[in-house]
């Protein structure tokens, strides 16, 4: 429903964008996460027409942003970091001229009524844009962004500056999207993309660094399958019996406290070794108090990958080190 393919941006010398390629299928909610400054909102900008690319292709519903603007645009719903209203205009009149400016000519009303109930506004249908709270803006801005029924929502920051009940009703609304609509989310806040989106595609310095599902991610880069487990009885015994099942590679002891483990037992990728663990631990007549996979968080998933990408970026010490000896010299 969205693809992007080998997408760049140039501001003279430096390149915001640079060679960015994913796909969104339909009904999707798919994250777009990077640290500030990552080239987010450009590609964002992109997508939806507000922005021309220097090099590489992005259509929408089949139609290439470039080529068939107008198309694109009409398939496209977006909501900028800063919702775009009119301070002047009530809420209803708003989305009214909204509605209008995107082609809706039958039953403006009904649609109008139907976006706010979806976006939980009705109740500030004549209140001034320009004095509603900022969780309200966003509702509002989203509204907008829904009016036409589009194929594709581009959201930018969508809870940026809202409180947490703010937050989690708008998370809310944007799953309850899905299915009907292919989200691209755009964010730096890590709980965003874990919470609300099936995908990820994590960016850094303008380049894609990593694509899949937050679970997928983390079982990649931890390389080996992990269980976490509580056990009672004397560690060094329990641990020494862990160790001997098949197909454990490590087993290693992260708290005791009065006779009572915990213990994190990594196993080759691919082998399930939940059930020899479990009876290893009650033949030993120790109580098994608890078992449970040990996954990264996303944000041990983005700092490690973010933490690659720095050091491949930088020159070696003994570079850095010549280039400044010569620039004295």
């Amino acid at each position: 429903m969205i693809e992007v393919q080998h997408l760049s941006k140039r501001y003279g010398p430096v390149k915001a964008v640079d060679d960015v390629s994913f796909r969104a299928e339909a009904g999707e909610i798919l994250g777009f996460l990077g640290p500030n400054g990552a080239g987010k909102t450009t590609t964002m900008r992109i997508i939806t027409g507000y922005m021309p690319a220097t090099e590489g292709k992005a259509s929408v519903a089949g139609f290439d942003v470039f080529d068939h603007p107008l198309e694109a645009k009409k398939r496209t719903g977006y909501l900028p970091e800063t919702p775009p209203l009119y301070p002047d205009m009530t809420v209803r009149e708003y989305l009214n001229f909204v509605a209008k400016i995107k082609g809706i000519r039958a039953d403006i009303r009904g649609q109008v009524d139907a976006v706010m109930k979806k976006t939980w506004v009705s109740d500030m249908g004549h209140r001034h844009c320009g004095k509603l709270s900022k969780g309200y803006k966003q509702r509002v801005g989203l509204a907008q962004a829904l009016i036409h029924n589009p194929d594709v929502l581009v959201l930018d920051e969508p809870t940026a500056g809202l409180d947490p009940k703010q937050i989690i009703e708008t998370r809310q609304l944007i799953r309850a999207l899905a299915g009907s609509h292919t989200i691209i989310l755009s964010t730096h806040i890590l709980p965003e993309v874990s919470q609300t989106c099936q995908r990820v595609v994590i960016i850094n310095k303008g380049k894609v660094v990593a694509i899949d599902t937050p679970e997928a991610l983390t079982d990649q880069l931890r390389g080996a399958q992990s269980l976490i487990v509580q056990a009672q009885g004397p560690a060094e015994d329990i641990q020494r019996a862990l160790q001997n099942v098949t197909g454990v590679t490590r087993v290693a002891v992260s708290e005791t406290r009065d006779l009572t483990g915990t213990y994190q037992v990594d196993s080759d990728s691919g082998v399930d070794i939940r059930r020899e663990v479990a009876a290893t631990v009650v033949r030993g007549g120790w109580g098994l108090l608890e078992l449970r996979p040990s996954r990264l968080s996303l944000e041990d998933v983005f700092l490690k990958l973010m933490t690659e990408e720095n050091t491949e970026a930088a020159p070696p010490a003994s570079e850095t080190t010549e280039s400044t000896e010569g620039a004295n010299a």
